[in-house]
């Protein structure tokens, strides 16, 4: 098949990855979990629908982030992220792939949305927990109150595929609902726009450099531009890369480092990155990890004599900090900027 032209003259793709699809409304479980089960151990990627966020909620949520990404750089600036990874985030701001990235970071911008904590509760103290930072009301009205209902829901969404991927690794079902795992987790909501520049591997230009999730799922709302691609082995050379298609009113869902240590590498956290192609894109990413006190250890249906643990148990925050650090700009870069904005005002 030839590629087809999109809208500004590039080639569009047709290579797409074929990805199982699970109807969370299904009352047959087992049917859910043999395709769950399927595609963790195939690619860790699948489609989420029916999941109870409605198409009309999910446009408005979509609405919501071109607003605020359509502010003025000074005006976002303002809203910069702080030491507990909440806020703006610029462009170029994340090195995912270092090895091929080698100038520069990825062309996104993105703003980062956590569990809301009051600065005088005493889980503030710990990192990834504490208050969000929020755009003014005046200046975008209804905002906060729009993501803070696509956070809940969306928390709900990923808990019912955790109590699937229990079930696929032979766990009680409510394995994962416990209160150091999803009953109280760090779960970050993201709202992603690649500005439209068009990706050159070849030259270390992407829209996201090649990279596998930190923690546990993604659960990933697109709109109908393609750039997602995944690679199902990643030792392969020369790697294949494969696009993941939007599908509307569902979630795209990825299986994160944390889950293949956690199955003591059953399940697979899948290499991906984005691509752009000229067109602007928006994503909404929904991290949800254990919480910072979470001990993950090897999970007791996935060890034997004939197959011992791989990894050695470690505390999650400890973990997530150290993968933060090492794919984030150091605030201090955006210091002088921040100084020129208070002399400006």
């Amino acid at each position: 098949m030839e590629n087809q032209i999109t809208p500004n003259g590039s080639e569009a793709p047709t290579n797409f990855s074929a990805l199982n699809c699970i109807d969370i409304s299904n009352p047959d479980i087992h049917h859910s979990v043999s395709l769950l089960k399927q595609a963790c151990l195939d690619c860790g990627f699948f489609y989420v629908v029916n999941h109870g966020l409605s198409q009309e909620f999910m446009d408005e949520v979509f609405a919501q982030s071109k607003r605020l990404f359509d502010l003025p750089l000074s005006e976002k600036m303002k809203l910069l992220r702080n030491h507990k990874n909440r806020g703006y985030t610029p462009v170029l701001d994340e090195i995912l792939d270092i090895e091929n990235q080698v100038h520069v970071g990825d062309y996104k911008e993105g703003y980062y949305i956590g569990v809301e904590v009051a600065e005088d509760d005493p889980e503030a103290e710990k990192p990834f927990y504490g208050p969000n930072v929020w755009p003014k009301q005046d200046q975008l009205p209804g905002w906060r109150e729009t993501m803070e209902r696509f956070h809940r829901e969306a928390l709900e969404v990923a808990r019912a595929v955790a109590r699937i991927i229990a079930l696929a690794l032979c766990l009680d079902e409510n394995f994962f609902d416990k209160p150091e795992m999803l009953g109280e987790p760090i779960a970050t909501l993201r709202l992603l726009h690649y500005e439209g520049q068009t990706s050159d591997p070849s030259k270390g230009l992407f829209g996201a450099g090649a990279h596998s999730d930190f923690g546990l799922i993604t659960l990933l709302a697109t709109d109908d531009i393609v750039g997602l691609q995944i690679c199902k082995d990643k030792d392969a050379k020369p790697q294949v890369w494969e696009y993941v298609a939007p599908l509307k009113g569902a979630f795209i869902v990825n299986l994160g480092d944390m889950l293949e240590r956690w199955s003591n590498c059953i399940f697979k956290s899948t290499l991906h990155r984005v691509l752009g192609n000229g067109q602007d894109r928006y994503s909404i990413a929904y991290f949800v990890d254990p919480s910072y006190e979470c001990l993950v250890e090897c999970l007791p249906t996935c060890k034997s004599e004939k197959d011992p643990p791989k990894f050695p148990p470690i505390l999650y925050g400890t973990y997530l900090s150290q993968r933060y650090k090492d794919t984030q700009a150091d605030l201090n870069v955006y210091k002088k900027h921040q100084t020129q904005q208070i002399l400006l005002e």
